[in-house]
């Protein structure tokens, strides 16, 4: 299916929107400029509200990737699977535990600058892809970053598929990590012969038809010059080094190049600067154990860590052991995955430190460095129920810390 080929099959027909955010508005505004024959209503409703009766009224159902609910109907579809439809052959799809926003924005940046063409980045880094319909040639690469939502109920893949790596996330969504890998897992078993699927060594292996690479850590993967703090991140570049090179041809020097010009997201191991006589980094990205550990490591001078918030269940196991194995760093445990830390601890080391919210972490990490340390707000857990998303609460520790004398 091409652009008109999309168009044909929606207009026409009488669909419904799931979900009225910021891919529910974007679908609606597709609808309306390039289907004006379709009739298109809008459902705000729970998972248990969607009845057979429901599904039996429309022709297709567009369900916002945040709403846990999972229909082998063919009706039910969304604006990743829409998009693919018509683009899959030109889009390298990208997901992945922790990672997704960098690579898909370094991918971008590489591509723009070496392979000669037009490249759009689209998808849960905050462009929905049905936005760019219209931009979109038959040369145009698209790198689309995608969520495990997003890709739940998709039935097509990308042409190039990127899954950088497999952490336990969302078991508040999933409840397993078996049913969370299986949501991603979508963007390689729906290839077809002649895709290219490229993937990291955590990742469990994919029955898929496409052919598979696999990105491991090397001596060979460290880009000089390169900005971005961490392993982590020269192994992410390693992944559009390959995929630049050879699916596009883009000259190795070049990349190289590009690579060291590329700057690293906000609320990413983001320095925020030096206030108090400290240096201060924004990690609030980090929203599972792993990447507070990824932070510890990889961002130099660094001797207190504010973690803590939202509790969707994952273990921490590793983080506390962690802790227990380095008494010379200051923890500062918050909100409600912060207080079971501490109980998990059980007698807390002289080094972690309970406080109620981030203002009173900020103040306890002040307390317990002295001038010339770093602090890192890597807090291992959600945002939601204390800020609007990760960006608020980055946005607000960064406040905090600005306001330090």
């Amino acid at each position: 299916m091409d652009k008109q080929g999309l168009i044909d099959r929606l207009n026409g027909k009488k669909i419904l929107i799931w979900g009225y955010g910021r891919e529910g508005k974007s679908t609606e505004a597709f609808l309306k400029a390039h289907c004006p024959a379709a009739v298109t209503e809008v459902f705000e409703g729970k998972p248990e509200e969607m009845t057979a009766e429901v599904f039996d009224a429309y022709d297709a159902i567009v369900k916002s990737p945040g709403i846990p609910y999972f229909s082998g109907d063919p009706k039910l579809t969304g604006q990743t699977e829409l998009f693919l439809q018509a683009f899959s052959g030109q889009t390298i799809g990208i997901t992945g535990t922790k990672g997704k926003s960098t690579t898909s924005s370094m991918m971008a940046h590489v591509l723009a600058e070496c392979s000669g063409r037009p490249v759009l980045l689209v998808g849960n880094i905050g462009i929905p892809c049905l936005d760019a319909f219209d931009e979109i040639t038959e040369d145009t690469i698209v790198v689309y970053e995608m969520s495990c939502h997003q890709l739940a109920n998709a039935h097509t893949a990308p042409h190039i598929a990127v899954f950088l790596n497999l952490y336990e996330e969302h078991l508040d969504y999933y409840h397993t990590l078996d049913a969370y890998f299986g949501a991603k897992a979508h963007i390689a078993s729906c290839q077809k012969a002649g895709d290219r699927f490229y993937k990291g060594e955590n990742v469990p292996e994919i029955e898929t038809e496409s052919d598979t690479f696999v990105i491991k850590p090397s001596p060979a993967m460290y880009v000089p010059g390169f900005k971005l703090f961490g392993a982590h991140n020269h192994l992410n570049a390693l992944f559009v080094r390959t995929i630049a090179q050879d699916c596009f041809g883009c000259d190795p020097s070049a990349v190289t190049a590009s690579l060291q010009t590329f700057r690293q997201l906000p609320h990413r191991m983001e320095p925020v600067g030096e206030f108090a006589g400290r240096s201060w980094y924004d990690d609030s990205i980090s929203t599972i154990p792993e990447a507070a550990i990824q932070a510890l490591e990889s961002i130099p001078g660094v001797r207190a860590i504010l973690i803590g918030g939202m509790d969707r269940g994952i273990d921490y196991g590793i983080l506390e052991d962690y802790m227990r194995a380095h008494p010379d760093r200051e923890f500062i445990c918050m909100y409600a995955t912060g207080n079971r830390i501490c109980k998990e601890l059980c007698a807390l080391p002289e080094n972690v430190h309970q406080v109620g919210n981030l203002d009173e972490a900020v103040a306890e990490a002040l307390r317990v460095t002295k001038p010339g340390d770093g602090i890192v707000l890597s807090p291992a857990a959600a945002s939601y129920g204390y800020f609007k998303n990760f960006e608020e609460r980055g946005d607000v520790f960064k406040g905090l810390v600005k306001g330090l004398r």
